[in-house]
């Protein structure tokens, strides 16, 4: 059973600040949470971010993160932030469309 992926406000506009190759491999991550969404890991506090209930996938050797949510009742994978880790800045992203 695969999970349908929904991308909350923003995500888009995060893909476009990616390379070409960033994004193909943000493409291939997001196919295989669309199958076994526990690939990633979970988030708890980060920096002061409460993102629990959330999880983290890695791309790109750890240079990307993807946010995520998994909606279980829904059966979907809903992406909130994709970015670079470069000073929390994708988790202060998923955090503020988070409390949007």
């Amino acid at each position: 059973m695969n999970y349908k992926i929904e991308f909350k406000t923003g995500v888009e506009k995060d893909l476009k600040e990616l390379s070409k190759r960033e994004k193909i491999l943000v493409a291939k991550q997001i196919k295989k949470l669309s199958i076994s969404p526990e690939l990633g890991k979970p988030l708890g506090n980060k920096n002061g971010y409460n993102l629990s209930g959330y999880r983290k996938m890695y791309v790109d050797n750890k240079r990307i993160r993807i946010v995520y949510k998994i909606v279980e009742e829904k059966i979907i994978v809903e992406v909130v932030a994709v970015g670079k880790r470069d000073e929390m800045e994708v988790y202060r992203k998923a955090f503020e469309r988070i409390n949007e």
